[in-house]
């Protein structure tokens, strides 16, 4: 048995490595052992859900940001993005296809837009819930005070993702402007947790100047916080932006992280996302056989779909086409469509300690 597969079954069996051994297992990752890498990230995602692929209806309510990131389309700088916000009235239509197509998950993702503050999103949260009580409501909406995230809980949202995008915060000022920083993105990331929500998190993957180091350090941080869902996905370059002359990331090296956070966190929500479909016609099949388990189509009206520029050659597909389609193509790879809320089985809040004024804190290194 070679040392890479002897790595990758003992992070199957122990469920972590020491950093120096997770290291030489990206480091030294071959076609060979990654196919296995996949088999068993495959055996740990079906032991928890089966065969079952959740759907999460998006709605990107909002392009307009404060921030200035510099990989992001959206990036307040960027005169060439055609801006939009959605009105109430067109989120709630966007759940009223999404519930007809048999979704119970919304994921309300937007710019950090001063348009959609506190109130605007707690009362939207109130409207959807009060409609479509079954359904669990997704906030992806960059970085709040802690107050405002306990008022969106109050109004009944359950779930917030807030991709880190990298733990080491020397990139992570490469990639930001200078307000910005990490050690405020992880502040908020152990207020939602404390607050009650199921969280995710996840990292960019090869943007400029990440390293193997960079990759381990992610992993850490991420086995510290314990979320309930991990996103991930490629680096790809937007054309308005500073980085847009940047090596996009590999699907490679996305599929394998993906299969590593498998074995991780067997029971955590995994997405194949947009970006695995924008940059390989199939990625989305190839993140499920390599351990995810969640595909989220597009719920945001027609019109407004190609303006929400993340990044370029964004795979818009919508829920009018993709829901049949996605049918068919999961059941070629043996899968298939799993309905309803699809929560997270299991990583309750850990590590937490109060500090006495009523603020969640991670724990003492």
């Amino acid at each position: 048995m070679s040392a890479q597969i002897e790595r990758i079954e003992r992070l199957y069996r122990e469920g972590t490595l020491p950093q120096e051994e997770m290291s030489l297992l990206i480091e030294q990752r071959d076609a060979a052992s990654t196919e296995h890498l996949f088999a068993l990230a495959r055996t740990r995602q079906q032991e928890h859900f089966g065969k079952a692929v959740y759907l999460r209806g998006l709605i990107e309510f909002s392009n307009v940001c404060r921030n200035d990131c510099l990989y992001c389309g959206l990036r307040r700088s960027n005169r060439a993005c055609s801006r939009y916000r959605l009105t109430p009235e067109q989120i709630l239509e966007s759940c009223r296809v999404g519930y007809a197509h048999g979704l119970r998950t919304f994921v309300l993702q937007g710019g950090e837009d001063a348009g959609f503050g506190e109130e605007p999103i707690a009362r939207l949260i109130e409207a959807i819930k009060s409609r479509y009580p079954d359904c669990a409501i997704t906030l992806s909406a960059g970085e709040w005070p802690r107050a405002v995230y306990a008022r969106w809980r109050d109004a009944g949202a359950d779930r917030y993702l807030l991709r880190h995008e990298t733990a080491d915060p020397a990139l992570y000022a490469r990639l930001h402007p200078a307000e910005l920083t990490l050690e405020h993105r992880v502040r908020c990331l152990w207020d939602l947790k404390g607050l009650g929500f199921q969280v995710g998190a996840g990292m960019m993957i090869q943007p400029p100047g990440q390293t193997l180091q960079n990759l381990v350090t992610d992993l850490c941080f991420l086995q510290e916080l314990q979320p309930q869902m991990i996103g991930i996905g490629p680096f790809i370059p937007q054309k308005d932006t500073p980085l847009r002359g940047e090596r996009a990331g590999s699907l490679e090296l996305t599929l394998f992280m993906l299969a590593v956070l498998r074995l991780l966190f067997p029971k955590v929500l995994l997405p194949a996302t947009t970006a695995l479909g924008t940059i390989d016609p199939i990625g989305r099949e190839k993140g499920v056989l390599a351990g995810a388990n969640v595909i989220m189509p597009n719920l945001s009206p027609e019109d407004v779909r190609a303006k929400y520029t993340l990044y370029d050659g964004k795979n818009v597909t919508g829920i009018e086409a993709f829901k049949t389609q996605l049918a068919d193509r999961l059941a070629k790879i043996g899968y298939e469509i799993g309905m309803g809320r699809g929560d997270a089985p299991g990583y309750a809040p850990k590590f937490m300690q109060d500090d006495g004024k009523g603020q969640r804190t991670p724990p003492e290194s």
